[in-house]
């Protein structure tokens, strides 16, 4: 996986945050280095970012990254061990057998399709 890079012209250090311009509000947004990179939106290293300033008329929001949000969530850890779990087992192997139900016919040999007869 490559690092991104700031995107000042010649600078080849790491990105750390990301700077958006919203044209609406004539505001530049520095924040936290987003996920993914976006069109209109520039990666900038520690240097650029201390030393960003907007045009005249212009206001500058830095937002802080909240520590919390840095530190994966619980949500995140339990998909990634059932992302793990799937990976590690045998291709042939479904992953749990569905439960029966009563009233519950099975057509065909696919298993993850089934009729219900209608409640009575």
């Amino acid at each position: 996986m490559n690092a991104r890079r700031c995107s000042r012209p010649s600078c080849q250090r790491p990105a750390v945050s990301t700077l958006t311009y919203v044209y609406s509000d004539s505001t530049a947004v520095l924040g936290p280095l987003a996920t993914y990179a976006e069109p209109h939106s520039y990666d900038l290293c520690d240097e650029h970012s201390a030393r960003l300033t907007a045009p005249r008329g212009w206001d500058v929001v830095r937002l802080d990254p909240d520590p919390a949000s840095l530190e994966p969530s619980l949500d995140a850890l339990q998909a990634l061990a059932d992302a793990v779990r799937s990976a590690a087992r045998p291709a042939g192997e479904p992953a749990s057998p569905a439960p029966e139900v009563p009233g519950q016919i099975t057509v065909g040999g696919k298993g993850h399709l089934r009729v219900l007869r209608p409640i009575e």
